[in-house]
């Protein structure tokens, strides 16, 4: 039975692999595994993966030409989670992680109705695949990032799968759904993501303290 409490809450999940759909993708196996979870307790998920898009370079939030980030942006606005799913690179986030995180950025400054970042009262997780190093690094760099930007980060905010020193098999191939530690914070996150989120919904952070004073 779904949880009722959690029926209003929306999570958006950005795939940042650099395959663009259909093509299988590891990222999205382990992002099933969390959406799993979601399912569970009511929590409806919407997941776009980014190499569908055309995503320009940029540091504002519309930068015209064509530009489909603002659809994007008006998503993160209307949910309440936000996971950020990326593969990694020579020990690195994506290329696509990072200009998510920068067409974020891009909206940073503006305001809600209370003079608050305009991504307060959101939280955010990250996932990571791969097979080789570089998990830990793309999550700090990820989570810090949304911190820094408005969301809140609940405890243990990340599940990854970099099986054993690499390279070597990936998520899909190695069975990943095996591996106690990569499935147990897969349920970690996505129940404290949950948690927080009920949270701020029905006890938003308060606009004393916050609210961003407009210079004189």
């Amino acid at each position: 039975m779904k949880n009722m409490a959690a029926e209003s809450l929306k999570a958006l999940i950005l795939n940042c692999s650099l395959k663009k759909s259909p093509e299988t993708s590891n990222t999205d196996a382990l992002l099933d595994e969390v959406v799993k979870f979601f399912d569970q307790e009511g929590v409806s998920t919407e997941r776009l993966r980014l190499a569908d898009f055309n995503i320009a370079h940029a540091m504002e939030m519309d930068a015209g030409d064509g530009d489909e980030w603002p659809q994007i942006a008006e998503k993160i606005l209307a949910s309440d989670i936000l996971i950020i799913g990326t593969p990694v690179w020579m020990g690195e986030k994506s290329s696509y992680a990072v200009k998510a995180i920068e067409r974020i950025y891009a909206g940073s400054s503006e305001t809600n109705e209370k003079g608050q970042y305009i991504y307060y009262n959101r939280v955010g997780g990250v996932v990571v695949t791969g097979n080789e190093d570089g998990a830990k690094n793309s999550a700090r760099s990820i989570l810090y990032s949304l911190s820094h930007m408005g969301f809140t980060v609940p405890p243990n905010a990340d599940t990854y799968w970099v099986g054993t020193a690499g390279p070597g098999p990936s998520f899909i191939d190695a069975d990943g759904t095996q591996n106690d530690f990569t499935m147990q914070h897969a349920k970690i996150m996505a129940y404290n993501l949950v948690h927080f989120a009920r949270m701020l919904k029905t006890n938003p952070i308060p606009e004393k303290g916050t609210r961003l004073e407009k210079p004189e």
